[in-house]
């Protein structure tokens, strides 16, 4: 089965001593032997011998830790790398025949301060991912802990990133409607994580993958927390284009800093490009925090969702609204889409045989005579929009009546013959 899928390599007792660092070795440079470890990191005979080997340290677990998640290394083929990070590598693989990516950590052996920083990192993602169960998170299988190898099996999603997946479209070209469905997936999943107390705290194009179906899931939770054990931000966890201005500044976050981060998701969304193009991380951070800046919205934007993005990286974390709150708005922005109307904000949204009853019951209240105008108390993007899809219709929807039926609050007066 493995074969069939990729060039697999399975994980066997070795007669081999992993790898270890000569006695010449030791002479090198600390960037001669980063490199040296580096190069082995990124073996996967390397990874075998570490993993099988009797001579390296097992994980002894305690009793808490002797859980149902503890990977069977016997039945894992490890397959082709398909990402890197600093300190990890992702590789495709087969676990118990099911499809999966596997995770590995390399715990650098000269710097204890890291050692001991990627140690709690592994533990808090285990521990969170092993408790979550949502349609839109990752799915997590199992773990394994050999220093100096740690390793985290997931479902895997063919598909990639969502950055991936934006890096391959033209500038604005998605539609409102995969907007809408891939801003649901996420905001579904990141509603279910804050019910469950926990905050992600690196929301970004990057960590959201996507599956054969084109469905978007939360990942990587390696620098997430449970709400009521986030300490300040100090070493600033995240990533500088997505983060919101309280993070940068090192204070203390809450919930709403994953607000700030999906609004930019969004905004990727609608424009398919990277966040503050052009500048450093440093300088977006910059950007961010000391003059308030945001990305720039395109014109094209739906006005409802360029409001929602507005909303989200508001600078003050107390006028974000929530992920409830969101994934309501997103819900009916993509009722608006199927039935054709305009998106709005406006929570008295009603569809089109509405129009004519609310209309047909004015008509009977006010004096004898024909109904020729309604007079609302519109915006000037309200009337736009309304006026677009009446033109739509073909004209046989009158604007007067959509805007009292997508705006019914804005009704002042109806006049007769």
């Amino acid at each position: 089965m493995a074969s069939s899928c990729f060039h697999a390599f399975r994980l066997r007792r070795s007669k081999s001593k992993p790898l270890k660092i000569s006695s010449s070795s030791k002479s090198h440079s600390n960037s001669e032997m980063e490199n040296l470890e580096r190069k082995r990191f990124d073996s996967l005979e390397s990874w075998s011998m570490i993993l099988e080997s009797e001579n390296v340290e097992t994980w002894e677990a305690s009793k808490e830790d002797q859980e149902e998640w503890t990977a069977d290394l016997s039945q894992l083929f490890i397959g082709n790398k398909f990402a890197s990070g600093a300190h990890s590598r992702i590789y495709r693989g087969i676990y118990k025949q099911r499809a999966v990516a596997v995770k590995m950590v390399r715990i650098p052996t000269q710097k204890e301060e890291t050692r001991a920083f990627l140690e709690q990192q592994f533990k808090c993602e285990v521990a969170l991912l092993s408790r979550l169960f949502h349609p839109n998170i990752v799915q997590f299988i199992a773990a394994c802990k050999k220093p100096p190898v740690y390793c985290i099996i997931t479902e895997y999603m063919s598909q990639g990133t969502l950055r991936m997946y934006l890096n391959k479209k033209e500038p604005y070209s998605l539609s409102t409607e995969t907007i809408l469905r891939l801003a649901l997936d996420i905001s579904r999943g990141m509603e279910y994580l804050h019910s469950q107390g926990v905050i992600h705290r690196d929301l970004k194009s990057n960590n959201l993958l996507l599956n054969d179906e084109m469905r978007v899931k939360v990942a990587d939770f390696g620098t997430s927390c449970l709400e009521t054990q986030c300490q300040e931000t100090k070493g600033n966890k995240g990533t500088y284009r997505w983060m919101a201005p309280e993070m940068i500044k090192e204070k203390h976050c809450t919930r709403k800093v994953d607000v700030y981060s999906f609004g930019i998701v969004l905004w990727e969304l609608t424009t398919a490009l990277l966040p503050f193009q052009g500048m450093t991380p440093v300088q977006a951070a910059f950007a961010v925090a000391e003059k308030n800046e945001r990305p720039p919205l395109p014109a094209s934007c739906q006005p409802a969702l360029a409001h929602l993005i507005k909303r989200c990286w508001a600078a003050n974390p107390s006028k974000r609204p929530d992920f409830s709150y969101i994934v309501s708005a997103l819900e009916k922005y993509d009722e608006c889409v199927k039935e054709g109307l305009p998106l709005t904000s406006h929570s008295g949204l009603v569809n089109r045989n509405v129009i004519l009853e609310r209309l047909k019951d004015q008509k009977t209240k006010s004096k004898p005579g024909r109904l020729t105008y309604v007079k609302v108390g519109h915006t000037r993007e309200q009337r736009s929009a309304a006026m677009e899809l009446a033109a739509d219709k073909g004209g046989k929807v009158n604007v007067d009546e959509l805007l009292v039926a997508l705006w019914p609050s804005t009704l002042t007066a109806v006049l007769t013959d």
